[in-house]
């Protein structure tokens, strides 16, 4: 089974220069595309000079992290796709474990590698650790990271499991499957589409697992930092859209309502610390919520008539209780 790898550019020259070798040199046997989104720097051109093996497609503008793949996606042939970003280290052989995972397990829909600092390998990167989880209010959490606390990889997580939600820093997918389920969702633009993806997967009965034999070092940021008010809108945002649209149960809405309460903590704690612009993106957040609830509540009707499973979020019941008011930084399904 061919791996199609496919790393999303959007200005990143200088990203792409320091990791696209790795990613060569450590991918042996299988292709590695670009999908450029509408770069104005010199990306395509160094790529082309530098790595004529990497195959350029290029997306008339940009459409961020879902709209650029799920341009580029239909264009690849290869049945299974890493969707890499570019900000990532690979390590030799990371390709095999996962590659093989699908091979094996028809029902595979997605998986990730075991996801380390780049620039403190013995630490697990935010961006997915060893394996992502959905609480029961919808709040995504890893093992090895519960909101900014980082673990130490000892070997702790050593064990592949299924889990709620794949890593898009290096999100393993059967093409077949992204298909089905209809790709990421555009409204997203960035950040959590992947946590959505995931949701929709498991109502269809595909199983999502971390894949750790595989491991790879992420930057983290390297398109938008946790600086940016711009990724705690988004953040917020899609956080609210993936519940709206995935959670089945009755009460959803009054998930909702207590969401929409703690992000209120969230933004007066911002002002706490001195971060007003992020309590103003959590604002402007909820505020497009709003204008948006319609088209969402539209797609949670469309994915409740395609689906047939009741996804439960494997999850502790609340990340926030247990890790702000019990202090617990290591949180184990319960």
């Amino acid at each position: 089974m061919k791996l199609g790898i496919v790393i999303l550019n959007w200005n990143g020259l200088e990203l792409l220069q320091r990791f696209v070798p790795s990613v060569v040199e450590n991918s042996t046997g299988h292709s590695v595309y670009l999908a450029d989104n509408a770069s104005t720097d010199d990306s395509i051109a160094w790529i082309t000079e530098n790595h004529p093996e990497v195959q350029v497609l290029s997306i008339p503008e940009n459409l961020g992290y879902a709209g650029g793949y799920n341009y580029v996606i239909p264009r690849i042939a290869e049945e299974v796709l890493c969707l890499l970003n570019s900000d990532v280290e690979v390590s030799p052989g990371w390709c095999d474990p996962i590659v093989q995972a699908f091979q094996k397990d028809p029902n595979l829909g997605a998986a990730q590698p075991k996801i380390l600092d780049f620039n403190n390998k013995d630490r697990f990167e935010y961006a997915g650790a060893a394996g992502g989880f959905l609480d029961q209010l919808g709040y995504p959490y890893c093992r090895g990271r519960v909101f900014d606390y980082l673990e130490m990889d000892h070997g702790q997580y050593d064990y592949r499991i299924e889990t709620d939600w794949a890593s898009g820093a290096a999100f393993f997918v059967r093409k077949e499957v992204f298909e089905e389920c209809g790709g990421f969702d555009t409204d997203y633009f960035a950040h959590q589409e992947e946590i959505d993806l995931c949701w929709r997967m498991r109502q269809l009965d595909y199983s999502v697992q971390v894949i750790p034999e595989s491991q790879v070092y992420h930057v983290g940021g390297g398109t938008l930092s946790n600086l940016n008010p711009k990724k705690t809108f988004l953040n917020f945002r899609n956080s609210l859209f993936t519940v709206v649209k995935n959670d089945r149960r009755s009460y959803w809405w009054l998930i909702i309502i207590l969401r929409l309460l703690l992000d209120g903590v969230a933004a007066l704690q911002f002002l706490v610390v001195l971060k007003p612009k992020h309590s103003l993106a959590i604002f402007k957040a909820h505020m497009d919520f709003y204008r948006q609830l319609s088209v969402f509540l539209k797609k949670r009707r469309e994915i409740n008539q395609k689906t047939f499973k009741s996804a439960v979020n494997q999850g502790v019941k609340s990340a926030v209780i247990s890790y702000y008011l019990l202090g617990r930084r290591r949180l184990n399904r319960e």
